[in-house]
């Protein structure tokens, strides 16, 4: 008997319920033109933190549970002397996910994080780019279950961008909200 091949529940639901709502909405003529999502790419910046090197790796260490895999420092390009920054030093880690990784992390966000934001009203439904990819942002980390409250020494924010092979904003929109994100209005 041969053991069946793990998909991620948002993964499965994409292709079992929504590809066929989009398609019926906006009526696409090819399965190629359904929108789908492209990836996820989560960036915390922490420049605050260009004193301490060991704050730099704490927020890198929490970036990598939540995301699951290690994200790319990015460093400072020029020197601020007002600042106190130096060309070089890490100011930011950064994670791209794709395929189940992303499918994953967009549901443990939709049903888990989003809902333990304080005074959460709803995503803004206007913060797309034109291009049908996503962008939000969050205060606190620690709404994710792979952070341990009580280990954490600051508090980091970070950007959320979901990407999309979506042609227009409407199209990427109607896309999230088949996959049930608590847009505002």
């Amino acid at each position: 008997m041969a053991e069946q091949a793990y998909e991620p529940r948002l993964k499965t639901e994409y292709r079992q319920r929504i590809r066929g709502a989009m398609k019926e909405k906006f009526g696409y003529s090819n399965e190629m033109q359904i929108p789908r999502l492209d990836k996820i790419v989560l960036n915390m910046g922490i420049g605050e933190a260009v004193a301490d090197s060991k704050k730099v790796q704490a927020a890198i260490a929490d970036l990598t549970r939540i995301a699951g895999q290690k994200p790319v420092t990015t460093k400072a390009r020029n020197s601020i002397a007002g600042f106190k920054l130096r060309e070089g030093m890490v100011i930011g880690a950064k994670v791209t996910l794709r395929k189940d990784r992303m499918y994953e992390f967009l549901d443990r966000l939709i049903t888990i994080a989003l809902p333990r934001v304080k005074d959460f009203r709803g995503l803004k439904p206007t913060s797309f780019d034109g291009r049908g990819n996503y962008a939000m942002g969050l205060k606190e980390h620690i709404v994710f279950p792979e952070i341990n409250y009580d280990q954490i020494d600051q508090l980091w924010g970070m950007d959320i961008i979901v990407a999309t092979t979506a042609k227009t904003d409407e199209e990427a929109r109607q896309l999230l909200r088949e996959f049930q994100f608590p847009f505002n209005a």
